[in-house]
């Protein structure tokens, strides 16, 4: 399997790996104040409301060296997107451009391909498995799945939960 993102789960068919970090859920009233204010911090320089990281500090009310200590650390859990990564296991035909085309059809649909894990082809069919995020698209996942297996040279596709589409 590939590397993945700490916070990705990669399932192939029914073998099933745990994360390599731990990442925890806790309510921001438990945490030292700190770490909401670097939340504060970070929502600044995205909506540029501070240009600079001392600027985002100052305006949070942590100091410069607070702020870099735990940006890398500390994020916003945004329940609307958290589940919305998509991980399908396929069996592609071996020809040119089978692979290209269901990559196309992920980006056409405004998902944002996370992983991609292709194997050797065997018996002129390779398996691949695609993670992506799926908050973005404009088509419902089940529907999008049923189009990925409408592509020539698709022979299967089957979600990580198992539930097998075509």
């Amino acid at each position: 399997m590939s590397q993945q993102n700490s916070r990705t789960r990669v399932v192939d068919n029914m073998e099933q790996q745990e994360p390599k970090s731990q990442l925890l859920l806790v309510d921001p009233q438990v945490l030292p104040d700190v770490f909401v204010k670097v939340l504060e911090a970070k929502k600044l320089l995205l909506s540029g409301e501070a240009s600079t990281a001392a600027e985002a500090a100052r305006q949070a009310g942590i100091s410069r060296s607070a702020f870099y200590k735990y940006k890398d650390a500390v994020f916003p859990y945004d329940a609307e997107r958290s589940g919305r990564i998509l991980t399908i296991h396929s069996i592609l035909r071996d020809r040119p451009g089978v692979l290209s085309s269901m990559l196309t059809a992920f980006a056409g649909a405004g998902a944002n391909i996370l992983t991609v894990n292709q194997n050797i082809p065997a018996g002129g069919a390779a398996t691949v498995s695609i993670s992506a995020r799926t908050d973005r698209m404009a088509l419902p996942v089940d529907q999008f799945i049923q189009s990925l297996g409408q592509i020539p040279g698709v022979e299967r596709i089957t979600r990580v939960s198992n539930e097998l589409i075509k």
